[in-house]
């Protein structure tokens, strides 16, 4: 168990203020909805009535999963390395939105089999690719915990550097798997209820998928800690958005969450410390069907819907602008007595 990432619970003294700032603007109570929640959510993390964004980064971790041999992904397993040279180039659709909202970029190989070239990429492999869960352990606990620290420290870098809000995003194919394996584990739900067509699997493929996840979960039947799971049936660079999101949370920052493996992710940060969620901000539900029931074991209310299944953290830089417009909303609109405008009646 990591017990290094200490996450202080959000002021709710604070929450009450942040409130009545907010039902002091121009507009009937409570009628920006979601942005309302945002606002004040983001105030508490900041512990401010005047939050801003400074810094904002997006963090992809990468890496390759022994899974992918058993035939569970539409991809093949060397598209890894070559999306992490396309994040590189900056052609991946994250980079395009990233570019567009205004976020800063890092790639990190926390475990890729062959990179196609080192430069650009933030190099921490912790080994090259996962062992196939179907009939052994994913990673030993020190990889595990390796990888967990992995992402730490690529948050504690973006502190450093003026960050209080980053957004995570991954890339390995089969990574799905992964993520559907250890829902059913931390969750104690059939893995059939977690299952996906990830990158676009056919019929014979998600029954293949379905039928390999089934076989690796009666292997590892058992009751597991939420670490444990990570470790066994889990990915490098989900270990790396564990630890990113927790210390994340121990410093502060906020956290965009992105789909269904980033999702997946947080359950297990959830697990092992519950306050890390007060810190999150869950970006959107995408197109697979366990995503939607995974954010409600997490009890989140994503803010977009778009039947997104892309991964990156591209639903998660989509999501950015409307994160940028709770702050607005809180710190330009007029207030009803700054405004000369009439309230309601009692």
């Amino acid at each position: 168990m990591h017990n290094k990432f200490v996450i202080e619970a959000l002021d709710q003294g604070l929450a009450e203020a942040l409130i009545n700032k907010i039902d002091l603007k121009t507009k009937p109570q409570g009628s920006l909805g979601q942005l309302e929640s945002l606002a004040c959510q983001i105030g508490q993390i900041q512990q401010t009535l005047e939050p801003e964004i400074r810094q904002p980064k997006m963090i992809v971790f990468a890496a390759d999963h022994g899974i992918a041999l058993e035939g569970v992904s539409a991809f093949p397993q060397e598209v890894t390395a070559q999306m992490v040279q396309n994040f590189v180039n900056g052609g991946a659709a994250v980079n395009v939105f990233c570019r567009q909202h205004g976020l800063d970029f890092e790639i990190v190989d926390v475990g890729v089999g062959q990179l196609l070239s080192e430069q650009g990429v933030q190099l921490c492999k912790v080994a090259n690719g996962t062992k196939s869960f179907l009939n052994a352990d994913a990673m030993s606990k020190a990889q595990c915990l390796q990888a967990i620290d992995v992402g730490a420290e690529r948050v504690a870098q973006a502190a450093r550097e003026g960050s209080n809000l980053l957004a995570f995003g991954e890339m390995g194919i089969a990574n799905t798997a992964s993520a559907a394996a250890i829902m059913a584990g931390c969750l104690g739900l059939d893995v059939s209820d977690c299952v996906g067509r990830g990158t676009g699997l056919d019929d014979q493929g998600l029954q293949h998928k379905t039928a390999v996840l089934q076989q690796a979960m009666q292997y590892h039947q058992g009751e597991y800690s939420a670490q444990q799971w990570l470790a066994k049936v889990g990915g490098f660079e989900i270990a790396a958005m564990v630890g990113a999101m927790l210390e994340a949370a121990h410093r502060r920052i906020v956290i965009l969450v992105d789909g269904f493996i980033c999702s997946a992710a947080a359950l297990v940060a959830s697990q092992i410390n519950p306050l890390v969620t007060q810190y999150m901000i869950f970006c959107h539900q995408g197109a697979e069907h366990a995503h939607q029931r995974l954010l409600e074991a997490l009890e989140a209310k994503p803010l977009l819907d778009l039947a997104l299944r892309l991964g990156e953290g591209s639903g998660a830089v989509l999501a950015y602008p409307l994160v940028e417009s709770a702050l607005v909303f809180l710190k330009e609109m007029a207030s009803f007595d700054s405004a000369g405008v009439s309230r309601e009646r009692d």
